[in-house]
């Protein structure tokens, strides 16, 4: 049954692919596929779900307390003291050669921590126990992550230097920080806590579960993230990680009530004929920049998904203009308070049956 449900929801993707984006006037509080894909019209006028999909229900929870990570502490691999280096090294060179690998590398790890927690199940191929599609084949992450050969990379080259020791739960966290620190020309800089060990199931069908997708409204952004111990300011703190990588078209609006005329004009243009798969800059400014302009785009209603203009609710709206004030970097500090508590996310620390140091990344042992 699960492979089964996985198949339609991969041939809907497709479809919507070929289809292109849609000028919309937003969700019209219907959820699809958890929010990842866009409702559409029936010959009646209504909002419903593409491909007979029933609505998914908006369950709104409440919040759990914030991740502890305990287990993890800085410095954690004294057996190998060069690890975060040998890292680093990996990540420098792939940004230097392709900035967009480091959004993808950001992103990698907010994938990796929302479904399983931190435990590089985003970076399994199969999955123990099941013979379903792996996280990475997943409507959210298929042909859009990136960095996995990064990861790969840094994993080699650990394993050269000291065999058996650093988990990929802890390269991928490592790969997000140095990211996050190149790409903001070293205004994000923090230390990443570390003890993560690698989780061995992964599938396809939990990643819509719990990844809030591009049509999420502000509500199933917020229980989303409550869901997983982070609060309302963390997820407007992380979503300004948007203001780096690119959207693929199918996730782009351009008739949402109060976004800019003159980019959704030339978003319409881009991806009208390109197919749902082309690709703009999510940041039509500072595109290879972490930087606090997302939220000025925020305000200025010139972000491209749903889930982005969002924040411009009353409830969300104060925090934006703060961050978009940018005032003693502010939002670059708590940014990086907000990836270390979204490290710490059902971290596995101690080894078992679930949780081992992978000899691969993408095969559990």
């Amino acid at each position: 049954m699960a492979a089964k449900l996985g198949a339609l929801l991969m041939s809907i993707v497709t479809l919507l692919a070929f289809l292109g984006s849609v000028e919309c006037q937003g969700s019209g509080g219907i959820l699809c596929l958890g929010g990842w894909l866009r409702p559409v019209s029936s010959v009646l006028g209504r909002l419903g779900c593409p491909g007979g999909l029933m609505p998914s229900p908006k369950i709104y929870k409440g919040p759990i307390p914030a991740p502890s990570g305990a287990g993890l502490r800085v410095g954690y691999y004294t057996s190998c003291p060069n690890a975060e280096d040998i890292v680093r090294q990996v990540v420098r060179d792939a940004v230097r050669k392709e900035p967009g690998i480091g959004a993808g590398l950001i992103r990698l790890f907010f994938h990796d921590c929302f479904v399983r927690g931190c435990d590089a199940s985003v970076l399994l191929v199969n999955s123990s126990g099941s013979s379903d599609p792996s996280e990475m084949l997943g409507p959210p992450n298929r042909e859009s992550l990136r960095g996995f050969g990064v990861i790969d990379r840094a994993k080699a080259a650990l394993e050269a230097a000291c065999p058996n020791v650093v988990s990929c739960a802890d390269i991928v966290a490592f790969a997000a920080r140095d990211a996050s620190s190149f790409l903001s020309n070293g205004r994000v800089n923090f230390t990443m806590p570390a003890g993560r060990l690698d989780g061995r199931v992964s599938l396809a069908s939990e990643t819509t579960n719990f990844l809030p997708g591009p049509f999420s409204d502000l509500e199933t952004l917020k229980t989303r993230f409550a869901a997983k111990g982070l609060d309302t300011k963390d997820m407007v703190t992380l979503s300004g990680a948007h203001t780096i990588g690119h959207a693929r078209c199918m996730f782009v609006s351009t008739g949402r009530p109060g976004m800019n005329a003159t980019l959704a004009g030339e978003l319409s243009q881009r991806c009208g004929g390109g197919g749902g798969n082309a690709t703009v800059d999510l940041d039509y400014k500072t595109p290879y920049a972490l930087d606090s302009q997302y939220f000025q785009n925020v305000k200025d209603g010139s972000v491209l998904l749903d889930s982005d203009a969002a924040l411009n609710a009353t409830e969300t709206a104060a925090l934006v203009g703060t961050y978009a004030a940018d005032v003693g970097s502010r939002w670059e500090m708590e940014f990086a308070a907000a990836m270390v508590k979204m490290g710490n996310i059902e971290v596995k620390t101690r080894p078992g049956a679930d949780a081992e140091i992978r000899k691969k990344c993408s095969i559990y042992n």
